[in-house]
Parts: structure tokens; sequence; C-alpha cells
């Protein structure tokens, strides 16, 4: 069976509140052809006359994203299949980014590399105290280039560099809140949801047009993302083809 064929995104509105959810039975890895839908979606989101406020959320009760498909990763065999996997996470950023909507983040539980990137895309992010986050890409040979800027706009080049060079290593949710990437912390996924639903029902009732103005203030300085997001992905596509990098994802596939 061909796992990059797999998953889901949906997109759910109630009472002014737009949520999307995405699943893959990979840990919620994200695939090209999910990175494409779950951009779409947001887009559509963010679009809709009768959605207020966005949430993002995975399915599931441990893994919220566990970032790149490794399965396409290992298919990769040219430059420009590369970049275009790759640009799949920057095209998601970057909808997050220019959504007129603000974005409620939900992370239930491990957020890895491209997962702590969607993340930091969102305007306000909930955690559960198993929400551990890692930048993992320098472990397989590659490097967080596409989900740098996002991450280092929430986490600050300090925090974002440690994640980046210590690769192999988790952060607790704890951390991830004390260097700005959650606002809040839970103890578990129930709590975490009421405070979600307090928020958004707030946001819902709040000024359209403040919400609006306020969401450009929140993106001032990243207007040039679009070019920023596509020579980082140029940067992966490149490395990913690389014998280090190969024989990286193969040794992690077989664990």
């Amino acid at each position: 069976m061909d796992k990059t064929k797999l998953g889901s995104i949906t997109l759910e509105v109630n009472e002014g509140v737009g949520t999307i959810t995405f699943y893959h039975p990979a840990h919620n890895s994200l695939p090209g052809k999910l990175l494409a839908e779950l951009r779409d979606t947001i887009n559509e989101a963010g679009q809709r006359d009768d959605v207020e406020v966005i949430i993002l959320k995975s399915a599931g009760d441990r893994t919220f994203c566990a970032g790149a498909s490794f399965d396409e990763l290992a298919s990769i065999a040219d430059f420009d299949t590369g970049k275009k996997f790759f640009m799949g996470f920057a095209n998601v950023i970057n909808a997050c980014r220019k959504c007129p909507k603000l974005i409620i983040g939900r992370v239930q539980g491990k957020a890895i590399g491209g997962g702590v990137g969607v993340a930091s895309a969102t305007d306000y992010c909930f955690a559960t105290r198993f929400a551990s986050i890692k930048l993992s890409e320098l472990a397989v040979g590659i490097g967080p280039f596409v989900v740098g800027p996002a991450c280092e706009r929430k986490l600050g080049t300090s925090a974002m560099s440690q994640l980046a060079i210590n690769a192999t290593e988790f952060r607790s949710a704890e951390w991830a809140k004390d260097n700005g990437l959650f606002a809040e912390v839970y103890e578990n996924a129930e709590e975490m949801d009421a405070a979600i639903n307090i928020l958004a029902k707030k946001l819902v009732n709040s000024n359209p047009e403040a919400k609006l103005l306020l969401k450009k203030v929140f993106w001032e300085g990243t207007e040039h993302w679009d070019e920023l997001l596509e020579k980082r992905a140029e940067m992966s596509g490149q490395l990913v083809l690389s014998d280090y990098c190969k024989n990286a994802i193969a040794s992690f596939k077989a664990k």
C-alpha cells in the first residue's frame, strides 16, 4: 500500500468556528498530497463568510504531527521532486500567514520537524503537557530550512537554533511555552479543549475588522516569505538527494 496516498483533511464549521483536522496513520505525518489539501483547506476557511476563527488540529490523542513523510522523502530522486515536496510545507506556512482569519493551534502530543513549523504558523497555540517538540531535520542530513522562519518568529533565534542543532532531543511543552511557541499548556486534552472553546467563542464575537488588522500587524515583516521559503525549499530539495541524507533516512525507516 502506498502510504503517501493515505490520510485526510476535514473542515467543519459550527457557530463561526472552522475546525480543520488533518490525519495520517503514520503519526499524522504529512506527505505531499495532504500538504496540498491542508493548504487549500486553510485558504478555503479563510475566505468563508461563516468562519470567524479557525482551529487547526490533528486527529488522535498522541502525536500532533510527525513532520515529513519518510516514505516520500526516501522516494525523492531528483531536485524538482525534492523542491516540490518541501514547498508543500512552505505553502502551508504561507497559507496560515496570509489567512485573513486568526488561527488557533491545538497540539495534543509530540510535534516533530514540520509539525513544529505548522504549530509555529498558528496565531495562538494551545498544548498539553505531552506536546514535546523536536526539529529532527539535521539528524537526517537536511536542516529545518523551510520551517525555520516560522519557528524563529515564535521562538526567537536562540531557542530555534538550540532545537535545530540538538536535533535528536525533545524539548518539553513547558520549554516551548517559556520560549513563546505555546501560549498555554494543560494537563490533558479535555482541559485544553475547554479553554480553546472559550477563546474561540470570544473571538467569534470580536470585531471582524479589528481581528483582520491584528492578523496583519502580527505578521508584519514576513511579506517576503513567498520568495524566502521557496529558496529554503530549494536548499532541502538539493540536500535530500545526497548519499548522507538517503542513508540517514533509510536508517530511520529501519528502526
